[in-house]
């Protein structure tokens, strides 16, 4: 399988982040890829640099407004006497209701949903060459791969189409799904990161042509709260193409699987061509985050039954943060996957 990644990628690297109010090292470090690219080697991928493709396929699925915000912020914050070394939010409107401040600390608040997703100088390009990853892997697919992996970092399922959150800038997996979109009629997206893919569903929620499907814990207690409940199920024409499965906390491999099988039902339901699998690896057992309690074993099933779905799959990582089985649980996802396709 082919994989895509650029070292641009890398200098994206967050200070901190706040969590139940205190200040903390970021998780998101650049060290992730390092263990991503030694778990991709292992399960036999080739890794290739992809194309610079321009702003056409991450404005597809997001505004210009943001994406303008994104590029200029960190020069703009700079002038700000006193300001912090990152861009970070410390007001954020309770409705986004047409009015848009001029100030640079208000975009922030406008722009971002919470206090994770700090920018500094080198997160714009980095954001970019992550979500140019997923381009490629998606073009590949389209060009007759059975499966592509991109190692997307920083990742982008918690950006919304004018938010950035939790971590993410750009939503790859939300771009690759448009990309796929040139050819296939009807792309399904399966997250099965530790945490719900909020941005995600928001861009597509009024949509019909992309089914979201997204396993996670149960936000009743667990970032990102306000979004992943059960209950949501897309709106207008997208009524009834965004499924939810919330997992009770420490769910481990056989509470998951049997989850997918549900998933999978939707999923072959809808009838896509094809499928974007955003893959967090933060379910594992031993990761920081420690909502879900999957095990190295339970991401090679779990890998080797989406395969089992027989679609073109770009797989697009999302969420596993630094924890000494990060690039075990890569391989085992990929070299499950792989030992289905054919």
């Amino acid at each position: 399988m082919k994989a895509f990644y650029a070292e641009e990628q890398k200098r994206h690297d967050p200070k901190a982040f706040l969590s139940s109010g205190a200040a903390q090292p970021n998780p998101e470090k650049p060290e992730r890829v390092e263990r991503l690219l030694a778990g991709a080697k292992s399960a036999g991928c080739a890794i290739e640099r992809p194309r610079n493709h321009g702003l056409g396929p991450v404005s597809a699925v997001h505004t210009p407004e943001y994406l303008d915000f994104l590029e200029h912020i960190f020069e703009r914050w700079q002038r700000i006497e006193g300001a912090s070394a990152e861009v970070i939010p410390n007001i954020h409107p309770i409705a986004r209701n047409g009015s848009y401040p001029a100030s640079a600390v208000g975009q922030a608040g406008y722009h971002m949903a919470d206090t994770a997703c700090p920018i500094s100088g080198e997160t714009w390009q980095s954001a970019l060459w992550s979500a140019w990853s997923a381009v490629e892997a998606a073009e590949t697919v389209m060009a007759g791969a059975p499966a592509a992996y991109a190692l997307c970092r920083p990742p982008g399922h918690h950006a919304f189409a004018d938010v950035a959150g939790g971590f993410c800038f750009i939503n790859n997996s939300a771009v690759a799904a448009q990309v796929l979109r040139k050819q296939a009629a009807r792309v399904a997206i399966l997250d099965v990161d530790l945490h719900h893919g909020n941005g995600t569903q928001g861009i597509f929620y009024a949509r019909r042509d992309v089914l979201t499907v997204s396993l996670h814990a149960d936000p009743v207690r667990f970032y990102p709260f306000f979004w992943g409940h059960a209950d949501e199920r897309g709106e207008g024409p997208g009524l009834g193409y965004n499924f939810n499965l919330p997992l009770p906390r420490k769910s481990a491999d056989a509470a998951f699987l049997e989850a997918l099988e549900v998933a999978f039902q939707r999923i072959r339901a809808f009838s896509p061509d094809a499928l974007v699998v955003a893959l967090g690896l933060d379910a594992f057992e031993g990761d920081p985050f420690g909502g879900l309690s999957v095990t190295t074993p339970g991401f090679s099933r779990i890998g080797e039954a989406i395969a089992g779905l027989g679609l073109p799959s770009v797989i697009v990582q999302e969420g596993g943060y630094l924890c000494d089985a990060l690039g075990d649980n890569l391989t085992a996802f990929l070299t499950g996957f792989g030992s289905k396709v054919r």
